[in-house]
C-alpha cells in the first residue's frame, strides 16, 4: 500500500505561484509513474500533469501547459507541481496519484491517491 501526502496548497492571488508537493511512502518510488489531478465542486476529476518514473516523460493538460511544471526527486520520494501564472479557474482540490506501471496516462487509472490539497486563486 502506497501512502501519498500532498502539501503546499493555499490561497493566492491571480497571477501568483504555488508549489505543491506529494510525499510517497514507497521505497521503490522510482518504479511508479506519478500524476496530479484536480477537482472542483460539481465537476469530474480532471487530469493536470503526469511524469514517468525516471522523469523523462511528462504530460500536461492543455489548460496548464506553459504555466505548470511537474518534477520529481526520487531520492526524496517526492513529486512536485510548480504552478505559475495562476488563474481563478485553477481553483480546485489537487490530488496526487501513483501507478506501478512505466507509462503515465491521462485518465484516472491510477492505483493510489492522496487526500488532496486545496488551491484557491482569487481574482
Amino acid at each position: 500500500q502506497v501512502q501519498l501526502v500532498e502539501s503546499g496548497g493555499g490561497l493566492v492571488q491571480s497571477g501568483g505561484s504555488l508549489r505543491l508537493s506529494c510525499a510517497a511512502s514507497e521505497r521503490t518510488f522510482s518504479g511508479y509513474t506519478m500524476a496530479w489531478f484536480r477537482q472542483s465542486p460539481g465537476k469530474e476529476r480532471e487530469f493536470v500533469s503526469a511524469i514517468s518514473g525516471g522523469g523523462a516523460v511528462k504530460y500536461y493538460a492543455d489548460s496548464v501547459k506553459g504555466r505548470f511544471t511537474i518534477s520529481r526527486d526520487n531520492a526524496k520520494n517526492t513529486v512536485y507541481l510548480q504552478m505559475n501564472s495562476l488563474k481563478a479557474e485553477d481553483t480546485a482540490a489537487y490530488y496526487c496519484a501513483a501507478r506501478r506501471r512505466p507509462v503515465p496516462v491521462t485518465t484516472v487509472d491510477y492505483d493510489y491517491w492522496g487526500q488532496g490539497t486545496q488551491v484557491t486563486v482569487s481574482s
